[in-house]
């Protein structure tokens, strides 16, 4: 093929390329919600190396009056997890917080975990999550739990490997895998009265769900289907709330320097407990294990997760593949 025929041939693909992506960058736009007040005011944790920590909200929009009877009103953070990408990007630790965590929501003294989304929103439950932890978070994305749903669907349905079969508003799910639809998900993600541990076997089929997600995602078919990325996108941000600085290009960049990831390298684990406890105002809650939160604080700000799992192989604590 002649020399100008190749370079007519680049400049129509790079043309192609950049409408794509600028159409995906106009649905991303269009759709999020960019949230005003991420970030806590004062101090916080100083960022420790090149690691980026990302606090992923699912919240639960119920307008019911205090529902649980602890004295907060309005939706709840059901869902928090914290996304660490290791600085070389090579792997992403995936940790789940269980909603009944018994710790300190500045202002507010010893609470679950949960009830500082209700009493000040994003900024209170990042503020708490640092404090928690001590460190830095630098994003934050929020999801409605309808989005849950709106992604399997636009993705044509998720295969998870749910750790036990169980039945639940009407959907059963099968020990091993299984093909969900939107509805399905929704269902699968959110249930927690069908387990004797209740919340812990909840987070762990949460963290099986999001591992179905990225492999979808990142599979042939997906990726090679701008129509399937498209509706992944719209659908995805019609439900996401972010921090002014989760761009379309910040999210770009950090795919592509994620680029080498595959589901395998993502690890999920829960944040250690060390059983749980009453309140005085009669709420059952789940006592952090303080002594592991050290370390942990210890792994994350030297971005040492891997080393820290290697140390704490346990079913409760980590699992793989």
């Amino acid at each position: 093929m002649a020399a100008g025929s190749l370079t007519a041939v680049a400049v129509v693909l790079a043309v192609v390329v950049s409408t794509f992506i600028g159409g995906l960058a106009q649905r991303y736009d269009a759709g999020r919600t960019v949230l005003d007040d991420t970030f806590p005011t004062g101090d916080r944790p100083t960022d420790a190396d090149d690691a980026v920590d990302v606090l992923l909200i699912g919240s639960d929009s119920r307008a019911h009056l205090d529902p649980e009877h602890d004295g907060t009103i309005g939706g709840r953070s059901d869902t928090l997890m914290l996304a660490h990408i290791a600085g070389d990007r090579r792997h992403v630790s995936l940790m789940s917080i269980l909603r009944d965590s018994w710790v300190d929501v500045p202002g507010h003294g010893r609470a679950k975990i949960n009830a500082a989304y209700a009493w000040g929103g994003v900024p209170l439950t990042v503020q708490t999550v640092e404090q928690l932890l001590d460190v830095r978070i630098d994003h934050v994305a929020e999801i409605d739990f309808a989005g849950f749903a709106g992604m399997t669907d636009a993705l044509g349905g998720v295969t998870v490997r749910s750790p036990e079969a169980f039945d639940a508003r009407g959907h059963h799910f099968a020990a091993g895998p299984n093909e969900l639809d939107g509805a399905e998900a929704l269902t699968f993600v959110r249930e927690r009265y069908a387990f004797a541990d209740a919340d812990h076997t909840r987070v762990r089929n949460q963290q099986a769900f999001i591992r179905g997600l990225l492999e979808k995602v990142l599979s042939q078919g997906t990726l090679t289907d701008p129509g399937a990325l498209q509706q992944f996108v719209t659908s995805t941000s019609e439900y996401l709330s972010v921090d002014p600085g989760l761009t379309f290009g910040a999210v770009v960049d950090l795919g592509w320097s994620l680029r080498s990831v595959r589901p395998q390298d993502l690890e999920t684990f829960t944040l250690p407990t060390a059983g749980g406890g009453t309140s005085p105002d009669g709420q059952d809650y789940v006592e952090v294990d303080r002594g592991e939160l050290t370390a942990l604080t210890i792994a994350l700000r030297s971005d040492d997760v891997d080393g820290w799992l290697a140390h704490h192989r346990t079913g409760a604590v980590s699992a793989r593949g």
